[in-house]
């Protein structure tokens, strides 16, 4: 497995809370379990107290993808490193659930689940997984959602580099407000010179009837 899969995990608790939405989803422990996905092991140490402490590195990742997104690479880099320091991983080689044509493991590193709780964990897995995608991809390409209100994380892996939404809702949302501002703009060009051309013909039938001053 690549470890660049890992960060997955970020972003699922990243995009837990829509702060300009004032949405939030991470409001108990059954919520903290559900970001662990299939690895259920670990999702069982969460407790109440995980809830809080989950809160705690959430923002702690929102500020990494806000710094990349904003183009501060050294700050979205130092943000980033500060979480390694506190939350470090235990790799382990592991070969389980990938077998080759002969039946023998596939070796892949893995991110082995943190003894001592669940927030602990989960921390490490993200930051080193969101470290790994940052290093082989580039700080360019965490970015936050364009389309207002939204400002989801997300993690480019377009060839081009150029994505700019976090899904394709709100990509489609994002085109067809682009789509309706334009239409707005063309009615109202379009309103300014009918009235422009309208006072241009009255002046100039003005002009045709009013008398000529002077005398012979």
């Amino acid at each position: 497995m690549e470890l660049a899969y890992y960060s997955d995990y970020a972003v699922r608790l990243v995009n837990s809370e829509e702060p300009a939405r004032g949405k939030d989803t991470l409001t108990s422990v059954e919520a903290v379990r559900d970001l662990f996905g299939g690895n259920a092991s670990a999702a069982r140490r969460a407790n109440d107290s995980d809830v809080t402490r989950f809160r705690g590195v959430r923002a702690r990742l929102r500020a990494v993808f806000e710094a990349a997104d904003g183009g501060d690479e050294t700050l979205a880099v130092d943000l980033l490193n500060s979480l390694l320091l506190e939350f470090p991983v235990s790799p382990q080689i592991s070969g389980h659930d990938f077998r080759d044509d002969d039946g023998r493991p596939l070796w892949h590193m893995h991110l082995a689940d943190h003894p001592s709780n669940a927030t602990a964990g989960y921390a490490a897995i993200a930051a080193m997984g969101l470290a790994f995608h940052l290093t082989e991809y580039g700080v360019d390409r965490l970015g936050l959602c364009e389309a207002a209100p939204c400002r989801n994380a997300y993690l480019d892996t377009s060839t081009n580099r150029s994505r700019r939404y976090c899904s394709d809702r709100c990509a489609t949302r994002a085109n067809v407000a682009a789509y309706r501002a334009r239409k707005r703009q063309e009615a109202d060009r379009s309103d300014s010179t009918g009235l422009t051309a309208d006072s241009a013909q009255r002046a100039s039938a003005n002009g045709e009837r009013r008398p000529r001053s002077g005398g012979r």
